[in-house]
């Protein structure tokens, strides 16, 4: 089915219910949750989703898991989208995390979710039966991308934390952060780790990444990205994003 809208169709007798939606350049869907699970795919553009428990980048061929009543905001950036709507009682079976997660798209799993759209909405042949299936099997085989920026609770550190992703730096110091805070340095970097569950080096470089990912998808150089992030050059950007992503950052420059 595309172009319609899940509230339309989330009663149907069907574990799981397959929509695609084309969005224009920078539409955002407002806060708003689903009772079934979520799994939206970009084919096309880059997706912004965020919860109160962080934000996630979505490149392009890869999805985002969005587990059910998760209240969750969506921007889009020239995005064609293939979603699938899964019945709670399946979750379990796929395994997925309790919280929003950014996977890989194998070339099988697009296929299918191309396909998927096209299925009458009450499917009931064997054969339809059995795309639906394989989907599923395909889709808890996913690897997981760390596309994925946790936010902490505290005010006064959420503050913080979303004034650097207006203009991340990876060499923005612990200790300005804990001036900020009244803390001494040790005491900023075991709160962060206590708030968040990582270090505020692993964050801070995460971050980046994560930042690194929207700019190289809209056309910005690997050289700008590295200056803007306050690398002295694009070599030293090059190796930590391919050390964190396990991919140059080439690859999600478009050509």
């Amino acid at each position: 089915m595309r172009n319609g809208q899940i509230d339309d169709y989330d009663q149907l007798d069907r574990e799981v219910v397959s929509l695609g939606n084309d969005y224009a350049q920078g539409f955002v869907l407002p806060q708003h949750k689903h009772r079934r699970a979520q799994l939206l795919y970009g084919a096309t553009g880059l997706m912004h989703v965020s919860t109160h428990s962080g934000e996630w980048v979505v490149p392009p061929q890869h999805a985002v898991w969005i587990p059910p009543e998760t209240l969750h905001a969506v921007k889009f950036v020239g995005v064609t989208t293939r979603s699938l709507y899964i019945e709670p009682a399946c979750v379990a079976v796929l395994s997925k995390n309790s919280r929003c997660e950014v996977i890989g798209v194998s070339p099988l799993l697009r296929q299918l979710l191309l396909d998927a759209v096209d299925l009458p909405p009450l499917y009931d042949s064997v054969r339809d039966r059995a795309l639906i299936n394989l989907m599923l099997l395909e889709l808890a085989a996913m690897p997981v991308r760390e596309f994925d920026i946790p936010l902490p609770q505290q005010p006064a550190l959420l503050a913080l934390c979303q004034a650097f992703l207006l203009a991340p730096v990876i060499h923005d110091p612990a200790e300005r952060w804990a001036s900020a805070l009244f803390m001494s340095a040790s005491t900023f970097r075991r709160h962060f780790l206590h708030q968040i569950g990582m270090s505020f080096s692993a964050w801070r470089q995460r971050a980046c990444v994560v930042s690194a990912l929207a700019l190289l998808i809209t056309g910005t150089s690997v050289k700008e990205v590295a200056l803007l992030l306050g690398y002295d050059n694009g070599s030293s950007f090059s190796t930590m994003f391919r050390r964190v992503t396990g991919q140059p950052p080439s690859n999600y420059h478009p050509t």
